[in-house]
């Protein structure tokens, strides 16, 4: 039996699922006899469960932006929902592809104990970026390598080879409802209707579509052509795999199940977690105000040239072997 800290249960971002897509595929590959349970990050969990959780001999933390430089003493409070006490009972845990919040100050003393003690000494823990390495350094977590988030593990140099360089006639795209620039984002549906046929807008996120609604209220002829589709992953993916098409937008993880079904993607980066992956890897982001640079992209043939640092993915898996 192993424990899988799950961030897409109960998520309010359907981001969060495709990150636990990736996560269980790795995991199921590399544990293919053992049995997963799976226990969720976003709610505090009643000692009786924790303590389940705990006995078992691995558990892993299914990446997303999970970390930060602060740590209370109440689990609710907490991005991972651990109180700060419960990192001196629990069955130390193994990152996968984790990743720090936000860009910020030093870490704080709670959060360095908590991480030297909830975090595995005996395991390297994989993360999603050289920020967050260095973020986890900072604490004393020296056991920690760069492997970049699970969702882009799959997106070998073959698979990238099938991405078509040229621009599609269609664009499905995304926004943010809690990273809101009115201005930017009413310029990049502009941009989007000046070089597509046809436009479609999928929400990723609990509030896409509300903040989707209140632009179209503001600018109704720029938004009468769009078509909206159902607010699920399988509606999203359904489009992906149908159209000929592109994606464009401010959501992480559209652009790179977009990238994973092997479509033409430029993502909008709006936070640390885009612009340090572009950083890294690579990964095909532009800035949110570029937009000299996002018509370039659009108009330009090119295929994504991601690197990924296999060597670290494999060192991190191998640790698993026996």
């Amino acid at each position: 039996m192993i424990t899988v800290y799950d961030t897409a249960c109960g998520s309010l971002n359907m981001g969060d699922e495709i990150i636990m897509d990736a996560v269980m595929m790795q995991l199921e590959s590399m544990f293919s006899h053992d049995q997963f349970c799976r226990y969720p990050t976003h709610y505090a969990l009643a000692a009786k469960t924790l303590k389940k959780a705990w006995k078992n001999q691995l558990a892993f933390v299914g990446g997303t932006n999970l970390l930060r430089n602060y740590w209370r003493y109440r689990a609710r409070k907490n991005q991972w929902s651990i109180g700060f006490f419960d990192g001196f009972k629990m069955q130390p845990a193994i990152l996968m592809g984790a990743g720090w919040n936000s860009y910020a100050e030093k870490p704080e003393w709670k959060a360095k104990i908590f991480y030297n003690n909830a975090l595995s000494k005996e395991h390297l823990h994989s993360v999603r970026d050289q920020y967050t390495l260095e973020k986890l350094k900072a604490c004393g977590i020296d056991n920690v390598i760069n492997t970049g988030c699970p969702t882009l593990w799959q997106l070998t140099p073959e698979h990238l080879k099938q991405v078509p360089n040229h621009k599609a006639q269609s664009v499905v795209f995304t926004l943010t409802d809690y990273s809101r620039d009115l201005e930017a984002d009413v310029k990049l549906i502009q941009c989007l209707n000046d070089h597509y046929s046809t436009l479609y807008f999928w929400a990723q996120g609990s509030d896409d579509n509300q903040y989707f609604d209140q632009l179209a209220q503001q600018y109704p002829q720029l938004f009468s052509k769009i078509v909206r589709i159902p607010t699920s992953l399988s509606a999203y993916n359904t489009l992906l795999k149908d159209q000929d098409i592109d994606f464009i937008g401010t959501r992480l993880h559209a652009g790179i199940r977009a990238l994973q079904l092997k479509k033409r993607v430029i993502i909008i980066g709006i936070d640390n977690r885009a612009l340090e992956m572009h950083k890294d890897f690579n990964l095909p982001v532009v800035e949110r105000h570029d937009f000299v640079l996002l018509k370039q992209r659009i108009q330009a043939d090119w295929q994504p040239n991601i690197q990924l640092p296999f060597d670290m993915i494999v060192r991190w898996k191998n640790q698993f072997i026996n």
